[in-house]
């Protein structure tokens, strides 16, 4: 078997695709590396295909659109035991491979490169990118996921190929690389980093890359491969903020500070406590189907959980809730009757009122959840023939 591919995804990069590859085979030529250079050509109208033929590079068609769509391919077939990316823009340096491969060769499954810690040359990176985008993004998958990563996009990289086949990666835009490195973090895979440099690259056209929806698209993938930030730690926090605001509103007006927080402040508080348990019973709901269907890996403190949310445990939890809430019903209607059905006081029948409400929708929630949470985990049998 080949033991190392350089992939370059392309797209009508006639001008700089040249001298991507003469670099890459001279790196090989150099270095001794048995390796081939794979070109994955994503629908080239420039005449891409014939310079790559004839400087000896293989080529292979992907139809479907996409950074991620036209890498993914190459990756499948690649005949390297490990594989290097580039861009085939020559922003990347293709003839100082030596880092990736040293790193390969020592058991790394996945080995990044680092822009900010090899050198990027002058108007190599725009300001946005380079002061906000990358830093902030690179930020945040290191806070949600603690990827040993200081360069997060960066689109030199090198990775064993068998183990980036078992992440399954899907996306098939350009956040294709933030799933590489999210998923690689999530399954344990060795990742590395090794500084690299970025020059401006060779073309005379606008890069493929479009900022801010390209940005929106990593931020997307960053959260939902993190249903801890996306559904459980803000649905946690607003849960016990609504739930104890509204405990206490529910013996009376509280003061504090000289301001008054009552019946308006409580209805805004069960808002709350509904809202926070609804964002944790989802993040229960998206952990579930995310290992089901090996997207994340499972841990013993889910797993315990798990076991706990029964269709038995919600009908009971969401039978007591309804419970209380059918008793508030008719604490508010008795109060009501006292009167002689005429008018109320707000504060006094907001109270039971709200009671009732919040506690019937969690009683609701409850049942529907530890039902939907059931399905998600039924055995799936294929369909007879």
């Amino acid at each position: 078997m080949t033991e190392l591919t350089i992939l370059m995804p392309c797209l009508n990069e006639a001008e700089t695709l040249e001298t991507c590859i003469v670099k890459a085979n001279d790196y090989l030529k150099r270095s001794g590396v048995d390796g081939e250079v794979l070109i994955a050509d994503n629908g080239s109208t420039d005449g891409s295909q014939d310079i790559a033929k004839g400087l000896g590079a293989r080529v292979i068609d992907v139809p479907v659109k996409g950074y991620g769509a036209a890498l993914g391919a190459g990756i499948k077939a690649a005949k390297g035991r490990f594989v290097i990316m580039g861009d085939s823009d020559d922003s990347y340096d293709f003839s100082n491979l030596d880092p990736f491969v040293k790193e390969l060769r020592d058991g790394a499954d996945l080995v990044m490169g680092n822009r900010f810690k090899g050198g990027i040359e002058k108007d190599a990176m725009p300001p946005l990118h380079r002061y906000l985008g990358n830093p902030v993004l690179s930020a945040v998958g290191r806070i949600f996921y603690h990827t040993p990563v200081g360069d997060f996009h960066c689109g030199l990289r090198g990775f064993s190929r068998e183990a980036i086949l078992g992440l399954h990666l899907n996306t098939p835009g350009m956040e294709f690389a933030s799933e590489m490195v999210i998923r690689a973090t999530l399954f344990d895979l060795d990742i590395r980093e090794v500084p690299t440099t970025l020059k401006p690259d060779g073309r005379s056209r606008p890069p493929h890359l479009r900022s801010w929806r390209d940005g929106w698209l990593h931020l997307k993938l960053l959260l939902t491969f993190a249903p801890y930030w996306l559904f459980y730690y803000p649905g946690l926090v607003m849960f016990w903020v609504g739930l104890v605001s509204f405990l206490a509103l529910m013996l009376g007006p509280v003061v504090v500070g000289g301001i008054t927080f009552d019946v308006a402040t409580m209805i805004l508080a069960g808002a709350l406590l509904l809202t926070g348990f609804q964002m944790v019973c989802f993040y229960v709901l998206s952990r579930i189907f995310a290992v089901r269907f090996n997207l994340l890996p499972t841990s013993r403190r889910f797993e315990r959980l798990r076991s706990k949310i029964t269709v038995d445990n919600a009908c009971i939890l969401g039978g007591i809730l309804l419970l209380i809430a059918m008793i508030a019903t008719l604490s508010g209607v008795f109060s009501w009757g006292a009167t002689g059905f005429g008018d109320l006081d707000a504060r006094e029948i907001v109270r039971p009122t709200t009671l009732a409400v919040v506690c019937a929708s969690l009683g609701v929630q409850s049942i529907t959840t530890g039902f939907l949470a059931s399905m998600l985990q039924q055995e799936i049998r294929p369909n007879p023939k």
